[in-house]
């Protein structure tokens, strides 16, 4: 269809579809023909959500996790079942529910939302890393571990915090990394072969 056809309305639906991580053009104009299509209640109720969204969520004032306007803090922050010596750092809110997934991880969290890219203008003051190391000096952490992404910022992101911690007589741990379940050695990376090598573990 072409953009000079396109009513107002729903080229600004697209437009602001395309701006999401993840949705090319076509993409942004398959959901909106979707919506146009769908019944008013489907898309009244999306809209709703979307603004509830912002209205209603905010960051936790201790681990800067995603939670609801009335709960702070979060309720991992605020279960005194957890282990509040065993901190875990993350990049972003998402971070958290993948770890919660695995129902291991019994400790709290750290979300620094993103990591330390000077080719994008971010550094350690742009991140929730004065807030961490605030939390180190004061709680009762025994152990940190740094579950940032195993790619270039992430490992930059890691060592910064490795120097600014080291000194605080921390034990400071990092997830370990290799070859995944289900994966075969002749399409691993040199890295990651690498990084198998280095953690190897007895049978």
């Amino acid at each position: 269809m072409n953009a000079a056809a396109t009513p107002r309305p729903v080229q600004r639906l697209i437009d602001e579809f395309s701006r999401l991580p993840g949705i090319g053009p076509k993409s942004a104009s398959r959901l909106t023909f979707f919506l146009l299509r769908a019944q008013a209640e489907h898309v009244t109720g999306l809209g709703e959500a979307l603004l509830a969204l912002k209205s209603e969520t905010r960051f936790c004032s201790v681990c800067f996790n995603i939670t609801a306007v009335e709960t702070d803090p979060c309720a991992v922050c605020a279960d005194e079942k957890r282990d509040g010596g065993l901190l875990c750092v993350v990049e972003e809110p998402l971070d958290v529910l993948a770890i919660e997934r695995a129902r291991l991880f019994r400790g709290r969290y750290h979300v620094l939302h993103g990591v330390i890219s000077p080719v994008d203008g971010i550094g350690p003051d742009e991140l929730r890393i004065s807030e961490l190391l605030q939390r180190v000096r004061t709680g009762p952490v025994k152990e940190l571990i740094l579950a940032t992404n195993p790619n270039l910022a992430g490992e930059a992101t890691a060592m910064y915090l490795y120097q600014q911690l080291a000194a605080n007589g921390l034990r400071i741990t990092r997830l370990a990394r290799g070859l995944p379940v289900g994966g075969d050695l002749e399409y691993a990376d040199e890295i990651t072969l690498a990084r198998a090598l280095e953690g190897r573990g007895p049978m």
